[in-house]
C-alpha cells in the first residue's frame, strides 16, 4: 500500500471537493482517498498495482487537473488590475442600463426610449467580455454538472447563462420591433455576477494562502546556499549541490543548510522555529543541528546528514500537509451536508421560477428571483468554515513546536477527560546516571562496570542510557563479545563465549527465574532514595545492584496542577518499582499511581481505560510506550526534533517541554469553538437569505446584491478562522 499528495487544479469550493473525494473513492486499487479544498490536495492511499499515472487519470475522469505530487506550500500570484479594467467596465455598463433611473446625463443615443435597439446591442456587447472574463466559471459550471457533480461554478453559471439567455431573447424581441421588451434586459447582473464572483474567488484564495502562512514559513526556514569545506578553505555552493557526508561550515549569524552533525567546534544555535522555545541550545561535537538553526557564537564544521525530503523541516512540512488532508468528524458532517447542498439549491430556484411564473405571471420576476436563490446559497462559507480553521490551527501548532498528525486528534483533544503520563524520560528528565554501585562479588567495580556497559551499549532505554554515559564518563571499556536478547519489561539477557548467562534485569526477573535475591531490603533502601535499580547476574547469582537517580521535569509540577485545576483525571503509569515510583507521584500529587508494569500491561491499563468510554491522552517516550499509545485515544510522545520520522504517537512535541501539552489542549478547544463559530454564520447566513431570496416573502434582491452578500459570508468565515493565529 503507497500513499502520495496529489496537488489539484480546478476546486472552488465544497461540492467541488466532495465530489473528487468521491469520485476517487470509487475508484478500484484506492483505499482511501481525502480531498482538502483550502490546501488544494488530494491525500490517497493506494494499492502497489496502481501508478501515479493512474491516479492523475483518475483526477482528470472527475473533470478535475493533477498538478502532481508536491507538499510545497506555493501559489501563482494574480494581479489586481483585470479587476479595475472590468470594475471600470462594470460601471460604464450600470451607468448605460440604469443611470435615467436616477435622473444622471446620459447621451442621446444610449436612450432606451428613443433608441432602443442601439440601447439594446450596446449592453450586449459590454455584457460579452464579462462571459469570456468568467469562462472558468462557466466552464466549470458545465464541466461539474456534466460529471453529476453540481458545485458552486454550477449554481451560478445557470443563473448567469439564464440570465443572459433571457435578455438576448428581448433583445431579438426589440431588433424585430417589439420595443417593450427593452426594459426587460438583465445583462447588467450577468455581468456583476460574474464581476462580483471573480473577486470573491480572489479574495477567498488571498485568505486561503493566508492561512497557510506557518507552513510557508517552514518551507522557506532552510537557506538556499551552504558553505562546503575545500582545501583552499570553503566555497560557497547551492542546496541541491550538497551531497550526505560532505563537510560543510556554519559561521556565526549563518543558518544550518541542512542536517548533520557537529564535527569539530562548539556554539549555541536558535531552534525556536522548530521548537517553539526561544531559548538558544548549546552544541558541541557529535551533537545533532537541524537545517534552518542559527548559529549564535562561533564557527563550527559540521557533516551533512539529511538532505532533500529527508530533512528534519521536510518532514515536519509533510507530517504537516498530511495532518491538513485528514478529516475530523466535525468536517465530515459539513461535508456531508456539502455534498446534498447544491442539487437541493438547483431544486429550490427551479421551483421558485415555476411559483414566482405562476403566482406572479412575471417571466422577468421568476428569472431574478431564480438567478438570485442560485447566487446567494453559495455554499462557499459552508464548505470553508472547518478546514479553513484546521488549517490554521495544525499551523500555529507547528510554530509552536507541537506537531499534529492528523486532524480529528485535534478535534478529539479538549474532548480528554484521562491523562496518563510515563515517568522516566517523560515525568522525570531521562538522563540518568549511576549513584550507587553495591558490588556482592570478588570481581572489580570496573569489571562489573565493563560488564554491565558491553551488556547495555546497545539498548535505547533511558537506564541503559545513563549506564552507558555513565561508563563514558569513566573512560571504561566495554569491548566483551556478548551474544544479546532483550527482554521486554524485565531487562536483558546476555551470555559469552564461555556459555556464561548474565542479566542485567529488575526483580521481577529475578522472581520469574525463582532467582534467589537476598538483596530487596538494600533496594528498598535505594529506591528510597529516588533510585532505579539494576540487579547484574551472572549464572543465576546476583553480582552487583546498581542505582540510578534521575531528577523530575522543572515544569512536571505545574503541568500535573493545570490539568487537575481542568479537572482531569491524572495518572502516573511505570515499569519502575513502587517506591521510586510512589515518591515522584507524592510529590506531584497525582490521582492514580501503578507501578512496575510491562509495556504489554501498560497497554491493557490504557485499552481497560478506552473501552470504559474514557477519552485517554497517554504520554510517554515513543519507544517501550509504543503500544500504549497506539490504544490512547491520543498518543503524545516528547521527541528531539530529529526523531520525528520515527514515532507512532498522534501528536509529537518537539522540544520536550511538557507545558506543550496545556498548549495543544489549548488549541484544540479553540479551534473546536472556532469551527463551531464558522459553522453558524454559514448555516444562519443561509438559512435568511435563501428564503428571502425565493420573493415569496414580497422582498426582491438583485442578483448582484446576492452576489456582495455571499462575499461578504465567505469572509466573515475566513476573518474568523484567521483569529486562531492569535492563541497564545
Amino acid at each position: 500500500m503507497k500513499n502520495i499528495i496529489l496537488k489539484i487544479e480546478g476546486m472552488s469550493c465544497s461540492a467541488c471537493s466532495n465530489g473528487l473525494e468521491k469520485y476517487l473513492n470509487k475508484q478500484e486499487g484506492i483505499e482511501e482517498a481525502t480531498v482538502n479544498l483550502v490546501m488544494a490536495t488530494a491525500s490517497i492511499k493506494y494499492e502497489d498495482n496502481l501508478t501515479i499515472d493512474d491516479l492523475n487519470r483518475f483526477v482528470s475522469e472527475a473533470g478535475f487537473k493533477s498538478l502532481g505530487e508536491d507538499i510545497k506550500i506555493e501559489e501563482k500570484k494574480e494581479t489586481i488590475q483585470p479587476f479595475i479594467i472590468f470594475g471600470i467596465l462594470a460601471l460604464l455598463l450600470m451607468y448605460i442600463s440604469m443611470g435615467h433611473m436616477i435622473h444622471l446625463p446620459i447621451l442621446s443615443i444610449f436612450n432606451m426610449v428613443k433608441h432602443p435597439i442601439i440601447y439594446s446591442i450596446t449592453l450586449l456587447l459590454l455584457t460579452i467580455p464579462f462571459l469570456v472574463y468568467g469562462w472558468k466559471i462557466i466552464y466549470s459550471g458545465v464541466k461539474n454538472l456534466i460529471h453529476l457533480m453540481p458545485n458552486m461554478d454550477t449554481l451560478v453559471t445557470i443563473g448567469i447563462i439564464s440570465s443572459f439567455l433571457y435578455s438576448l431573447f428581448n433583445v431579438i424581441m426589440v431588433i424585430v420591433g417589439k420595443k417593450s421588451c427593452v426594459e426587460k434586459l438583465y445583462f447588467e447582473s450577468t455581468a456583476f455576477v460574474i464581476y462580483f464572483i471573480m473577486l470573491g474567488k480572489f479574495i477567498d484564495k488571498q485568505s486561503k494562502n493566508k492561512t497557510k502562512e506557518a507552513i510557508k514559513g517552514l518551507v522557506t526556514m532552510t537557506p538556499e546556499r551552504a558553505r562546503i569545506k575545500t582545501n583552499d578553505g570553503y566555497k560557497n555552493i547551492t542546496i541541491d549541490e550538497v551531497k550526505k557526508e560532505d563537510i560543510l561550515i556554519c559561521l556565526p549569524g549563518d543558518k544550518v543548510a541542512v542536517d548533520g552533525e557537529i564535527t569539530k567546534g562548539s556554539s549555541t544555535f536558535d531552534e525556536s522555529f522548530i521548537t517553539g522555545e526561544s531559548l538558544p541550545v548549546l552544541k558541541k561535537a557529535n551533537d545533532k543541528v537541524i537545517a534552518g538553526s542559527i548559529n549564535y557564537d562561533s564557527e563550527i564544521e559540521y557533516k551533512a546528514e539529511k538532505i532533500g525530503k529527508e530533512s528534519t523541516i521536510s518532514e515536519i512540512v509533510k507530517l504537516v500537509v498530511e495532518a491538513t488532508n485528514t478529516k475530523s468528524n466535525i468536517e465530515k458532517v459539513a461535508d456531508r451536508i456539502s455534498l446534498y447542498f447544491v442539487p437541493t439549491i438547483i431544486v429550490i430556484g427551479v421551483l421558485t421560477f415555476i411559483i414566482n411564473l405562476v403566482l406572479n405571471k412575471d417571466i422577468s420576476t421568476a428569472v431574478n428571483n431564480f438567478v438570485t436563490v442560485l447566487v446567494v446559497a453559495c455554499p462557499c462559507a459552508l464548505g470553508l468554515a472547518t478546514p479553513l480553521a484546521l488549517v490554521v490551527s495544525v499551523g500555529q501548532s507547528a510554530k509552536k513546536g507541537i506537531l499534529v498528525k492528523d486532524s480529528e486528534t485535534l478535534e478529539i483533544g479538549n474532548k480528554i477527560d484521562t491523562v496518563v503520563f510515563d515517568k522516566t524520560g517523560t515525568i522525570t528528565n531521562g538522563t540518568l546516571s549511576v549513584s550507587s554501585i553495591n558490588n556482592h562479588s570478588d570481581l572489580s567495580n570496573d569489571y562489573i562496570l565493563e560488564l554491565l556497559g558491553s551488556i547495555e551499549k546497545h539498548s535505547t532505554h533511558p537506564l541503559a542510557l545513563g549506564i552507558n554515559k555513565y561508563i563514558n564518563e569513566e573512560k571504561i571499556k566495554t569491548d566483551l563479545d556478548l551474544i544479546i536478547e532483550d527482554l521486554s519489561g524485565y531487562g536483558v539477557k546476555a551470555k559469552d563465549e564461555k556459555n556464561n548467562v548474565y542479566y542485567a534485569c529488575n526483580a521481577k526477573l529475578l522472581k520469574k527465574l525463582d532467582i534467589i535475591n537476598s538483596y530487596e531490603d538494600e533496594e528498598k533502601k535505594l529506591a528510597k532514595d529516588g533510585n532505579s535499580v539494576i540487579y547484574l547476574v551472572k549464572n543465576n547469582k546476583v553480582v552487583a545492584l546498581f542505582g540510578l537517580k534521575d531528577v523530575i521535569r522543572k515544569e512536571s509540577s505545574n503541568v500535573i496542577k493545570k490539568l487537575k485545576n481542568k479537572e482531569l483525571k491524572v495518572v502516573l503509569l511505570s515499569g519502575d518499582n513502587k517506591i521510586t515510583t510512589e515518591k515522584i507521584a507524592e510529590s506531584l500529587d497525582f490521582d492514580e499511581v501503578i507501578s512496575e508494569v510491562t509495556p504489554k500491561e501498560k497497554n491493557e491499563y490504557i485499552k481497560k481505560l478506552v473501552s470504559k468510554g474514557h477519552k485517554v491522552m497517554m504520554i510517554g517516550d515513543g519507544i517501550n510506550d509504543a503500544p500504549a499509545l497506539t490504544s490512547a485515544t491520543i498518543g503524545v510522545t516528547l521527541k528531539g526534533a530529529t526523531d520525528i520520522a520515527n514515532n507512532s504517537a498522534n501528536v509529537v512535541i518537539v522540544n520536550n517541554n511538557l507545558e506543550k501539552i496545556l498548549e495543544f489542549i489549548n488549541i484544540s478547544k479553540r479551534t473546536i469553538y472556532n469551527v463551531k463559530e464558522n459553522l453558524f454564520w454559514a448555516f444562519i447566513y443561509n438559512v435568511l437569505m435563501i428564503p428571502i431570496a425565493t420573493g415569496l416573502f414580497k422582498i426582491q434582491i438583485n442578483p448582484m446584491i446576492a452576489c456582495i452578500a455571499m462575499i461578504l459570508s465567505s469572509l466573515t468565515v475566513t476573518l474568523n478562522a484567521l483569529r486562531l493565529k492569535k492563541i497564545k
